[in-house]
């Protein structure tokens, strides 16, 4: 079942960021790369975007599903904007699109 499992924050100074979320509730954080860093629980994680280029405006909830193709149809057959086609990263597959009320949402397939 497809199920939010990563928000997005971005994040403008990674550095404070990470020191910010590890004293305040005790997170670990990894980095994958020197402009992303995220919690690895399993259960919903937590991402810094530190690339101003790369970075949403607000937080960005990502929906995992099985089939990243699949959930693309599907969000264009029910009217959704794609904002970034499909791309890889480390650690998987994942796009970007606005919902009808214009939110932001990724859609994740890990590898």
């Amino acid at each position: 079942m497809a199920r939010i499992n990563f928000v997005e924050l971005p994040a403008n100074d990674l550095a404070a960021a990470k020191g910010f979320y590890s004293k305040v509730f005790g997170w670990s954080l990894t980095d994958f790369g020197p402009t992303y860093s995220c919690t690895m629980t399993g259960d919903v994680d937590i991402g810094l975007q530190g690339d101003g280029a790369e970075a949403t405006a607000n937080p960005l909830a990502v929906i995992a599903v099985e089939n990243l193709e699949e959930a693309l149809d599907a969000v264009l057959k029910a009217g959704g904007k794609i904002t970034r086609p499909i791309f890889g990263f480390p650690g998987g597959r994942r796009f970007q699109f606005l919902d009808p009320n214009g939110n932001e949402l990724a859609v994740l397939k890990a590898d």
